[in-house]
């Protein structure tokens, strides 16, 4: 993924080791909104935390949105099959391959369309994005179905944690 700017205010780019305290601090933000907002399970136990972060970075899936120079945003992309998205109950995935796979959404401030553009540069880029969020993440449901995203089911985490399951693809 390249830089890519929007007016001149918010850029999207791959994060790098330097961004790692700023990452680890919107996903803390993050958490408490969660709980505020009465998700009170999703991202238990400082995760995402560092060694996600590191990790993403270190496969070249990690992001983050700039505005005018404030990391206000981070995620997970990359496009390719994702292991959790193989089998899906009680719907079915829209068809087609490759896809764009979006993780660990979070923003610094909420209201300000920074999720906004992440979905939609990773749109651009893949034609066919999936992401998946807790049953209790309202505020989450409602930003993706706003973004063109449809509910078309549940996956299970290796964990066996069940999500609802988002795609969005033109018809």
């Amino acid at each position: 993924m390249c830089n890519f700017n929007l007016e001149n205010i918010m850029i999207i780019r791959k994060a790098t080791n330097a961004d790692i305290a700023a990452a680890n601090e919107i996903y803390d933000q993050a958490r408490k909104y969660m709980r505020e907002s009465g998700n009170l399970y999703q991202w238990r136990d400082a995760y995402p935390g560092a060694t996600d972060i590191k990790a993403d970075i270190a496969d070249g899936s990690s992001y983050v949105c700039e505005d005018a120079g404030e990391i206000v945003g981070v995620f997970h992309f990359h496009i390719g099959t994702d292991p959790t998205y193989m089998k899906i109950y009680d719907g079915e995935w829209l068809p087609g391959e490759p896809y764009g796979v979006m993780h660990r959404v979070a923003v610094k401030y909420h209201g300000r369309g920074i999720a906004d553009l992440c979905y939609s540069e990773c749109y651009k880029l893949s034609g066919n994005l999936k992401i998946d969020t807790h049953k209790d993440n309202i505020p989450m449901q409602k930003s993706l179905l706003k973004n063109g995203f449809e509910y078309r089911g549940i996956i299970y985490l290796a964990s066996g944690e069940p999500r609802l399951a988002y795609q969005r693809k033109e018809k």
